[in-house]
């Protein structure tokens, strides 16, 4: 194992425990964000360690579930801590995630993907399940309390948190199922792309324990130099006169960057069907564990919880959706519509910023 592959973790995990020792300065600050970075490139390398060991689509969903149990954890912690002003933080932060994966990282992907090989394939029985899944577990979730009558526009009864959470998981689990047992080769790439990767020697299984190991701790790091971080972040927001959501946008990004790493890496390879399923099975995760996990914290602990959408971006929601039915619904991409969902992603960020 290379030397930088364990000392980079064991690095940002000591630059973590400084910060929180020592507080957050302007120079702790940049070695945190350096830290950060590093714990990024280690953690794409861990889960990729992983992914050619158990093959796909176990490995895109190792990094995916990783992630997005620790990103809860996060969101949980700072519910709790924060109190009546951190209701709508699971909201934003889902909502982010959203469309950070579908426009950015989708984009992303599909848009250096197509610079590099003009066209690419990857399943579509696959990636219209997810996206069909994605849709309805954003709407329960999203839009659907924004018109109910029972409590205040934006939230829900404990009743109907209930229903949400149980319907959200269920529909997770579902999907998992299928990616993983009952239609594996819908998530399969049908020509596996010949190059060194793929037909190098797998790890061995000591290797592959070793980088989940160094995965989490990396993946640790990342969330909690992200949390660190967050104070600068909002005074910065603040100064230039953002509005406070742009705050959860950030940390939202910062989080989700292995992934993007990830997958964007994946995409340059000519490997979009990795791609494809690390961003839809993402973005699945980051409700369907997400959510369940707020409800029954938010009834066990009384916490308030405001799910439902503004007007704005309800319709950026609806644009995403849109646009993604006619990306994923061919099975062959190009760089045009790479270039349609970054534009989204854009005025997302600018109307974040300018609302």
């Amino acid at each position: 194992m290379l030397v930088w592959t364990w000392l980079i973790p064991a690095v940002s995990v000591a630059l973590l425990v400084v910060a929180s020792g020592m507080g957050v300065g302007a120079f702790v600050a940049a070695l945190c964000g350096v830290g950060l970075i590093g714990a990024v490139i280690a953690a794409v390398h861990h889960a990729e360690v992983v992914a050619h060991r158990v093959g796909e689509p176990f490995g895109t969903l190792v990094l995916a579930v990783a992630v997005t149990v620790i990103e809860t954890s996060l969101i949980l912690s700072m519910m709790i801590a924060g109190g009546d002003d951190m209701a709508t933080l699971p909201r934003d932060t889902i909502y982010a995630a959203v469309m950070i994966i579908c426009n950015g990282v989708v984009g992303l992907c599909v848009l250096a993907g197509g610079l590099a090989h003009h066209e690419q394939s990857f399943r579509v029985e696959g990636a219209g399940a997810g996206l069909a899944t994605l849709i309805v577990m954003s709407s329960l979730t999203l839009v659907l309390p924004v018109f109910t009558t029972s409590t205040p526009e934006g939230t829900y009864s404990n009743t109907q948190l209930g229903f949400v959470a149980v319907t959200s998981a269920a529909l997770w689990a579902i999907f998992v199922f299928i990616q993983t047992v009952r239609h594996r080769d819908y998530f399969i790439p049908v020509v596996e792309a010949a190059n060194l990767s793929e037909h190098a020697e797998p790890p061995t299984s000591r290797e592959a324990w070793i980088s989940l190991g160094l995965l989490l701790v990396c993946l640790t790091a990342v969330v909690g130099l992200a949390k660190t971080l967050s104070p600068t972040i909002e005074h910065a927001v603040a100064v230039a006169g953002a509005p406070r959501a742009v705050v959860g946008i950030v940390i939202a990004m910062l989080v989700l960057l292995p992934e993007a790493w990830a997958a964007a890496r994946a995409a340059r390879a000519d490997r979009l069907q990795t791609s494809m399923n690390l961003a839809i099975g993402s973005a699945l995760a980051s409700i369907g564990l997400t959510i369940p996990v707020v409800v029954v914290a938010a009834i066990a602990f009384g916490l308030p919880l405001v799910l439902g959408l503004g007007p704005k971006d309800l319709a950026l929601l609806a644009v995403t959706f849109l646009v993604s039915s006619v990306t994923l619904g061919s099975g062959r991409t190009h760089m045009m519509q790479g270039a349609v969902h970054l534009v989204i992603f854009a005025a997302c960020l600018f109307l974040a910023m300018v609302p």
